[in-house]
């Protein structure tokens, strides 16, 4: 029987393997999620919330453990991992609270006019979803990371992939996760989790499975999306793949050269650079050394950067080469002492002029690799600009409260970005209720959703009108009375939650 290996990324050895999940096991996990789904979607968001709640005590509890475990698989340290298994908790009590607060079913109601029919339009849950995670977060971003959270709390059962790169965790948060809700009395069948890539193809090709929401690259993102349009009846994909995320220094911020170059040097490493929103190249007036300031920067941080997996580490010594090959040049490189997945860290410089379509200058290189790019006129720079490819990120370093460039550089980029930073880097997410982590193709496959923020929950649900129903014959959160306690607009005006809880 095929099995799914994980290493220790920081000398290579095996960490342990886990049975794949077989064919008939899939199967059987999305028949369980398809008779969850209708008593899922009929449950009080109040109380999809306690069930939320109970996940994040969860993970508390047992923090110390899942960070060990991790770090085992991932070598990304206790400390930034126990700190990650709080950020999960966390994110699993907001979509909570979103859901609980309501507002994401957009309850809608027309009462019936001399001209036209009585019409209420709420938001329903889309059924099972299939969650793919990502290796570079294993909790924030993992089997009980945003995507879980957010479909839960929409009202979707969801049946989980888990990643090869911390497949022994990825177990160890299901029995937590399947054992909590169970004791909490949310319905069989709401969570599951399948191992193996055959596993994770067969889920997507499985008919009860309503959507797919997956972070990681743009191979794996892509080929998810194009079996979910192959099928018979084609879903959703919320693929978020990520990109260059560029960075802009404005002329009127040169004086923070030395500043600029420190932040950057500390986003790009961030990780070692494993993050969906690492700042690939950083465009700065030319005559003022830039170049040579990250350089210098690079080389005082002094990271010594351990990849996730071979393969990441692989790419990143490919990607320099066909970087250099592009038209770049190494501007400082250290780092890659390591005996298991080991890479350096390295500042490439390219003329602008390179940046032409279809250049590998223009593509994301996932790892501890940035590129430094001087412009000389706004023409220029605008032109560059234009050339990228849609991102998750951007950001524009200025001068003052006055930079001529500010407001200007800020249009542009949202052209291409999903969020724009503003002297600040790109590299963290908050999962708050304005936040939008998403972005035009290739960052995602749907620039509209996001996959962090109360936003999120609006990936798993649909919106459906009833024309001239009886109020009975509605789901509660469109009745009339308001059993849910929802804000909702009737006639055309916002109301509040205007009854008790049933």
């Amino acid at each position: 029987m095929s099995a799914t290996t994980s290493f220790s990324p920081r000398d290579g050895q095996i960490a342990g393997s886990v049975p794949d999940t077989r064919p008939e096991g899939v199967t059987a996990a999305v028949a369980r999620a398809l008779e969850a789904a209708p008593r899922l979607a009929s449950v009080p968001p109040a109380q999809r919330s306690d069930w939320l709640r109970g996940l994040a005590d969860a993970l508390d509890e047992h923090s110390e453990e899942l960070a060990e475990l991790a770090d085992k698989e991932t070598a990304l340290g206790a400390e930034r991992l126990t700190g990650e298994v709080g950020r999960a908790a966390g994110q699993l009590r907001f979509y909570g609270e979103v859901a609980r607060e309501g507002s994401y079913l957009g309850v809608t109601l027309d009462e019936a006019t001399g001209t036209s029919p009585r019409l209420v339009r709420v938001n329903r849950p889309l059924g099972p979803v299939a969650v793919f995670g990502a290796s570079n977060f294993p909790f924030a971003f993992g089997v009980l990371g945003n995507d879980t959270a957010s479909a839960v709390a929409a009202g979707c059962p969801v049946v989980v992939k888990a990643h090869p790169a911390h497949v022994l965790l990825s177990v160890r948060l299901a029995e937590i996760a399947t054992d909590t809700l169970d004791r909490a009395g949310a319905p069989y069948g709401t969570f599951s989790l399948v191992v193996g890539q055959q596993a994770g193809a067969d889920l997507v090709r499985a008919d009860g499975v309503a959507a797919v929401a997956f972070t990681g690259s743009q191979s794996g993102g892509l080929a998810l999306w194009r079996i979910a349009n192959e099928r018979p009846r084609v879903i959703p994909v919320y693929a978020e793949m990520g990109t260059i995320n560029p960075v802009v220094v404005t002329r009127a911020a040169t004086h923070r050269m030395e500043e600029v170059a420190r932040g950057f040097v500390g986003s790009f490493t961030l990780g070692a650079g494993q993050f969906c929103t690492k700042p690939g190249v950083l465009f700065v007036p030319s005559g003022h050394g830039f170049p040579r300031a990250v350089g210098d920067a690079l080389a005082e941080a002094a990271p010594d950067p351990v990849m996730l997996t071979r393969a990441i580490a692989e790419s990143v010594t490919g990607g320099l080469g066909d970087l250099f090959a592009a038209g770049a040049k190494i501007v400082r490189k250290v780092g890659g002492t390591h005996a298991g997945w080991s890479a350096e860290a390295a500042v490439l410089t390219a003329p602008i002029a390179a940046l032409r379509p279809g250049s590998r200058l223009l593509e994301e290189c996932f790892g501890p690799v940035a590129l430094v790019v001087e412009y000389d006129t706004d023409e220029e720079l605008l032109s560059a600009l234009t050339r990228l490819q849609g991102g998750l990120a951007a950001s524009v370093m200025t001068g003052d409260g006055t930079d001529p460039d500010a407001a200007r550089l800020v249009d542009v980029l949202t052209r291409s970005a999903g969020r724009v930073a503003v002297n600040d880097w790109p590299t963290g997410v908050a999962y708050t209720w304005a936040q939008h982590h998403g972005g035009p193709w290739p960052a995602t496959s749907n620039p509209a959703a996001t996959s962090v923020g109360a936003a999120a929950l609006g990936r798993f649900v649909r919106p459906v009108a009833y024309q001239s129903a009886a109020d009975e014959w509605l789901p509660p959160e469109a009745r009339s009375g308001n059993p849910w306690t929802l804000p909702r607009r009737v006639n055309g005006r916002l109301e509040t939650r205007t009854a008790e809880p049933s």
